[in-house]
């Protein structure tokens, strides 16, 4: 398929065959699981997927390669729309439990993780291509510059997976970062979590001055109320040298101080 890769949808298109099985392999597709992929374009990965699996669904917004994937490919089901604005489990006709694939947009990474986040009551899984900086972002360690929002969040509710990193070389056109494809299970028990919702303001709160110190940090945000005196952890220690079983205690603290996230606030916002 012969289409001009649009810088507004943020595409490059791989075409190394390697790499695509690597990921394929990666994905591990059986045939009875309801797979979403998020912007096939030409179909680099759609094609040899829809070969595993009974039906696999598509979400694209360029309306331009629907038209030829949907007439070579009998078992898929594309849906021309905008993965970050519908629901998920509309997108499959209401199935539990959904994997989620995809070379995803790079310049809206954060948004799409936050969306699979705010649904990981059916998304069993997520297989992602992305930009390597952000990849080493979600695997990283406490007390490390990497170390942030999304290390936090991620890897209180999933086992987070960096499989291995892509050359610019295998795109067009190429980018000019190195990409990685990132393995998320969403199989974490967060039962010792009172609210994910607060659990993400809080996480956020604490990383949002970076360099200062949480009692500052926190007095810049919707916490700025609490009783620091009474915090479970040092607050004048840094977010970033926080470890997550220290973010889910400062939760449970503020819980019971009444504290409650908005249940009409997504988590992204």
């Amino acid at each position: 398929m012969k289409v001009k890769p649009l810088k507004k949808f943020g595409q490059n298109y791989l075409i190394d065959k390697n790499i695509i099985n690597k990921i394929v392999e990666e994905i591990a597709p059986a045939e009875s699981d309801t797979i979403i992929e998020i912007g096939p374009g030409t179909g680099a990965l759609t094609y040899p997927l829809s070969r595993k699996v009974n039906t696999l669904h598509a979400v694209e917004l360029d309306s331009r390669v629907i038209e030829e994937l949907s007439r070579n490919i009998p078992n898929l089901r594309m849906i021309n729309a905008d993965f970050l604005k519908s629901d998920i489990s509309d997108l499959t006709s209401g199935a539990s439990e959904i994997r989620i694939v995809g070379n995803i947009p790079y310049n809206i990474t954060s948004p799409i993780l936050f969306r699979i986040i705010e649904n990981r009551h059916i998304v069993k899984d997520a297989v992602l291509m992305m930009q390597y900086e952000v990849a080493r972002r979600l695997v990283a360690k406490k007390d490390t510059k990497e170390y942030g929002i999304l290390s936090v969040i991620l890897n209180a509710i999933a086992e987070v997976k960096l499989c291995f990193k892509i050359s610019p070389n295998v795109f067009h056109p190429r980018p000019n970062v190195d990409s990685a494809i990132v393995h998320l299970k969403l199989n974490k028990d967060i039962s010792g979590i009172p609210d994910l919702k607060l659990f993400i303001r809080v996480v956020k709160g604490a990383f949002g001055n970076r360099r200062k110190t949480l009692k500052n940090s926190f007095g810049n945000s919707i916490f700025a109320d609490a009783d620091f005196s009474k915090f479970p952890v040092d607050t004048t220690r840094r977010a970033e040298n926080l470890s997550i079983k220290e973010f889910v205690a400062i939760t449970e603290f503020l819980y019971r101080c009444g504290y409650r996230a908005d249940d009409n606030q997504h988590f992204q916002e």
